[in-house]
């Protein structure tokens, strides 16, 4: 039975005093919420204080992003047992904003997502297009392309031990989002090709919606029958939202 769940991606928002009001906020409404998975995925220099925060709740701690490689002279890069130092159990890989701005190629990308799991953290695979891929007409292959590279290099299987996230890029930060039935094809069509080639992974696979998620549209969203929660942006610094938003996957 696959999992259901809401992730918020701080981005590089906050600080310390921010964090805690925020969170102090959250955590209280959350913890009686018990039939999906809750994390917060927070900026590198916030993960003790906010691994502090979350002890004994029902928030699991996430990164944004990690190094393929494990140690060497990588000036600026954090490993994955970096990570596990600070009790992160997830790790964002692939975010549309790393592999535009910081131009990871979905190799790299695939890289990060087995390193993840070879540290024992569980990688949010993020995949999706942008405005112009869908305009014209390659949403498909480019979603295909982009699980391939993951799937040719750690095989399906380890998507047993992942989640995905289809965060078209043209509904991120920019108030549109797909509509319902928009997103529900894109995440029939992810389970379907996994499905060619497990079965029974596609069925337990989770794969949350990331595309400017709000209070006001979670509900339809999560209505859908192969989107199974929200990687959740800006919307994710509003406790009120965050709350909200939480709430609608559980009814």
């Amino acid at each position: 039975m696959r999992k259901k769940m809401v992730a918020g991606n701080w981005k590089m928002h906050g600080n310390l005093s921010e964090n805690e009001q925020l969170l102090t906020a959250i955590i209280p409404a959350l913890n009686e919420l018990r039939n999906s998975l809750l994390a917060v995925c927070v900026p590198f220099p916030y993960l003790s204080s906010v691994q502090h925060l979350l002890h004994n709740t029902n928030l699991g701690l996430g990164a944004q992003n990690v190094s393929q490689f494990e140690k060497g002279a990588y000036t600026g890069e954090v490993s994955v047992s970096m990570l596990s130092d600070f009790g992160c159990k997830y790790v964002i890989v692939g975010h549309s904003e790393r592999r535009m701005l910081y131009s990871e190629s979905s190799s790299v990308v695939a890289d990060k997502y087995i390193a993840a799991q070879r540290g024992n953290l569980i990688p949010l695979l993020c995949v999706g297009e942008t405005l112009e891929q869908r305009e014209a007409g390659i949403t498909q292959q480019v979603i295909q392309e982009q699980m391939k590279a993951v799937i040719d290099k750690a095989g399906v299987d380890s998507l047993g031990k992942a989640i995905i996230a289809y965060e078209p890029v043209w509904a991120i930060g920019t108030g549109k989002t797909a509509s319902p039935q928009q997103a529900q094809d894109v995440h029939a069509f992810i389970r379907q090709g996994v499905s060619l080639q497990n079965s029974n992974v596609a069925n337990d696979l989770t794969i949350l919606y990331g595309g400017s998620v709000k209070a006001s549209n979670a509900s339809e969203l999560f209505a859908m029958p192969d989107i199974d929660g929200g990687l959740i942006g800006g919307a994710s610094l509003i406790a009120d939202d965050f709350i909200a938003i939480s709430r609608a996957l559980n009814n």
